[in-house]
C-alpha cells in the first residue's frame, strides 16, 4: 500500500484562501476542512491529480487533509508564500483570511492554483458551501466509503483505496499514482 503524501502547502493555503473569499473571509476550521477534503477528492476523481498532494486520512469526526490539519491548529511551521501568508491563527474553531484585501479575484491572486484547481473548488462551494459544519461532517461520515472509524485515532486513507472507490481498475490506479508521483518530483526540483 502506498501512501500520498506529496503535500504543497502553496497550494493548500490558496485552495483554503479560495474557500475563506468565497465564505466572505472566515468558516469553521471543521467546515474548511471538510470543503478542501471534498475539492482534493473530487479533482482525484475527476482528473486524477491532487489539488494539495496532502496525505489523507479518516479521523473520528470524517476525512482530512493531514498536513493542512496540523497548519489549521498551528502545529507545523509555514514557509514563505503558504499558510501563514494566508489565513490567519485560528480562533474559536473558525479560520479566516489573514488580509481579505490580498484577493481581489481568485483568477488573479491564486496564482499556484489552474484553472481545474478553481474549477473544482468552485463546484464544491456551490455545492457544499451552504452546508453547516455537523452537515458536512454526517455527510462524509455516510456518503463517502473510503472514510472509516478510526476509533478516535486517524487511519491512512491511500490513493489505491480512494481509486477503488470511484471504480478504477488496478491498471489505472497504478499509472495515476505513478504520474502523481512524477508531477510532485518534478514540481520539488
Amino acid at each position: 500500500m502506498r501512501e500520498a503524501n506529496h503535500f504543497n502547502e502553496r497550494r493548500t493555503a490558496q485552495a483554503a484562501a479560495f474557500l475563506l473569499h468565497r465564505s466572505g473571509g472566515q468558516l469553521p476550521l471543521i467546515k474548511l476542512m471538510k470543503l478542501l477534503y471534498l475539492a482534493e477528492r473530487k479533482s482525484l476523481e475527476l482528473y486524477g491529480v491532487p489539488i494539495t498532494g496532502d496525505k489523507l486520512v479518516s479521523m473520528p469526526n470524517g476525512p482530512v487533509l493531514s498536513k493542512t490539519y496540523d497548519h489549521m491548529n498551528g502545529a507545523a511551521m509555514s514557509e514563505p508564500g503558504g499558510w501563514d501568508s494566508w489565513i490567519s491563527d485560528r480562533a474559536e474553531h473558525m479560520v479566516a483570511l489573514l488580509d481579505p484585501s490580498m484577493i481581489r479575484t481568485p483568477e488573479q491572486d491564486l496564482l499556484q492554483l489552474s484553472d481545474s484547481d478553481l474549477e473544482m473548488l468552485q463546484s464544491v462551494w456551490i455545492d457544499f458551501g451552504h452546508w453547516d459544519r455537523w452537515q458536512l461532517v454526517k455527510y462524509t461520515h455516510d456518503k463517502l466509503p473510503e472514510w472509516e472509524d478510526p476509533q478516535g485515532s486517524s487511519q491512512a486513507i491511500t490513493y489505491e483505496k480512494l481509486f477503488q472507490v470511484f471504480g478504477f481498475g488496478k491498471e489505472q490506479t497504478d499509472a495515476l499514482i505513478e504520474r502523481i508521483s512524477a508531477q510532485a518530483y518534478l514540481a520539488k526540483v
